[in-house]
């Protein structure tokens, strides 16, 4: 019998909140910026987010936090959702920021009647210095004994457009020597005459974040505003705004980040890669982007999995890629199609078959009966790996050497007789003689092999542009390395290679994923067209890192 799994700390605080009455149902809700492609770190959130009202009562609603018209695009809006989607949530309400705009206006309008807010004509420089540090007090704005009269038309004013960016600011008027440097006057609107994605030119002064949040998670009933560390010191500042308001109190918990080894999870750090061009765009299979591990061919469970398993805590920790990758194979195992290609191709001719002879031999094609079988073609030329292939057995050698038998998968039993070379000494064909009574499921041949490889029939090959993917960086931790990170970038992320693939290839779908068998699992790139076929590797086999680590 399995043991039930320990509930995390937010799972005990739903349950007790739901067990108390407090709530009788919960509202979450994810809310990104539009200023960026989604990656690994906010694939923990949004299971998370979506996870807990899947397990308990209630819904999560998207709301972009687009009070930034500078950063924001309507592209990273649509990139979002179809991230969301494609890992299987759905969201109740699409909401934005931008929405609440009026209603934001107003809440700082109350603020302003309530004495609690001033327009400020100090530069962000000036503020900034004025602020104090940690153990001294900051200094009170010359602006900030300003009547309610003069701040409500001076805001009014600001709202119209009379002033030029960054010429006055609306702050919270709070405590200027409070221990909590975020709680020394805030700023809430500032001015920026661009236009918004959403809103056009309406607007010409806009919420800070810290003004922003809070209040539309009250608007929206939200009852577990969910947030990472960063945020524990604004949470004061949330409480301060939502209890000077009166409005809906929504609570803001926090999590520790969940960062990936081997890479970055920094918007700005991965825009770095993009506009550098390190990378070939946000959705590059190297990228922590969900857009790329989807386009590498990881699966949306995999990464549902990887999510669970890591779970949430308090403090950050670094986990190793190693641990998304076997959840990835794990997955893979039991749901790729089976296939064959040869990557690094060797040509061998068997002797005694007849020429010009086709079989269309079976084959499985999954991990189970219910994946049936397909259609192989066989005939004298087939190409196998180079690898597969030794001039001089070593000890406990049990693929192709002179006098060595074999099984090609699914085909017949080989032995290889003699092999040609190049010029330069390069193996360029090797020889062998088949056994026709030893064909696969028909075996009466009587020979024992201890060698099955795979191969591909050479007249009936299909030629395809292979993707071989690794990590994106040679260290574990690029960012708290000496120096600028892009300095640790693996410049053998991505080798590429000319590879021959049985017929059956050449119907593959973007949905598909197939373990090329002995080589890895692999998938139909976006830009594969009919005339060239382009294939990713999602993952090897096996952890090829592991092997490194223990040899370091």
């Amino acid at each position: 019998m399995s043991e039930e799994k320990s509930l995390n700390f937010l799972e005990e605080i739903i349950e007790k909140d739901l067990a108390d009455g407090k709530y009788t149902s919960i509202v979450t809700r994810f809310p990104p910026e539009p200023n960026g492609y989604l990656h690994m770190g906010h694939a923990t959130s949004i299971c998370l987010n979506f996870g807990l009202t899947k397990k308990y009562a209630g819904y999560t609603n998207l709301r972009f936090d687009d009070t930034n018209p500078v950063t924001e695009d309507t592209e990273y809006v649509d990139s979002i959702k179809e991230d969301i989607q494609w890992l299987g949530f759905e969201w109740k309400q699409e909401l934005y920021a931008s929405d609440y705009f009026d209603t934001l206006y107003k809440y700082a309008v109350t603020l302003i009647n309530k004495g609690l807010a001033y327009v400020d004509d100090n530069t962000a420089e000036h503020i900034a210095a004025q602020k104090g540090t940690h153990t001294e007090a900051g200094i009170d704005s010359v602006y900030r004994q300003r009547s309610i009269a003069e701040n409500l038309d001076l805001f009014a004013r600001m709202k119209a457009g009379e002033f030029a960016d960054g010429e006055k600011i609306l702050r919270a008027k709070i405590d200027m020597a409070h221990t909590n440097m975020l709680m020394r006057d805030p700023l809430i609107y500032r001015i920026k005459h661009t236009h918004h994605h959403r809103t056009g030119n309406k607007w010409c002064i806009y919420p800070m974040y810290d003004f922003a949040h809070g209040q539309s998670d009250s608007i929206e009933n939200i009852t577990h505003s969910i947030c990472t560390l960063e945020f524990i010191p604004h949470r004061e500042l949330y409480d301060w705004f939502i209890e000077k308001l009166e409005i809906f109190p929504s609570h803001q918990y926090e999590f520790a980040r969940r960062n990936l080894s081997y890479t970055v999870m920094s918007k700005r750090k991965l825009k770095q890669l993009v506009e550098d061009k390190h990378v070939a765009g946000w959705d590059d299979p190297r990228m922590p982007t969900i857009s790329g591990m989807r386009r590498r061919g990881f699966t949306p469970q995999s990464i549902r999995t990887f999510c669970d398993k890591v779970g949430i805590a308090k403090r950050e920790n670094i986990i190793d890629f190693s641990l998304l990758e076997f959840c990835l194979r794990e997955d893979l195992n039991l749901t790729a199609l089976r296939a064959m290609a040869v990557l690094d191709p060797l040509k061998l001719i068997i002797t005694n078959y007849e020429e010009g002879k086709t079989e269309q031999l079976v084959s499985e094609n999954g991990p189970d009966e219910a994946y049936g079988t397909r259609i192989v073609p066989f005939s004298k030329a087939l190409w196998i790996e180079r690898e597969d292939f030794m001039e001089e057995a070593a000890k406990k050698w049990f693929r192709f050497a002179p006098g060595a038998s074999v099984r090609l998968k699914s085909a017949y039993i080989l032995r290889c007789d003699t092999f040609d070379k190049d010029e330069t000494g390069k193996v360029t064909v090797i020889h062998c003689t088949y056994f026709p009574e030893s064909k696969s499921g028909n075996d009466t041949s009587g020979i024992a092999v201890k060698g099955t490889i795979h191969w591909v029939c050479a007249t009936h090959a299909a030629i395809a542009e292979v993707r071989m993917y690794d990590r994106l960086f040679k260290v574990e931790i690029p960012s708290s390395e000496e120096g600028d990170f892009k300095d640790y970038i693996n410049e053998n992320s991505l080798t590429i290679t000319q590879a021959y693939i049985e017929p059956s290839l050449i119907n593959a779908t973007m949905q598909n994923r197939f373990q090329f068998l002995r080589k890895g699992y692999f998938c139909l790139d976006k830009e594969s067209t009919k005339d060239k076929i382009i294939f990713n590797r999602t993952v090897t086999l096996k952890d090829a890192w592991a092997k490194e680590v223990k040899k370091s």
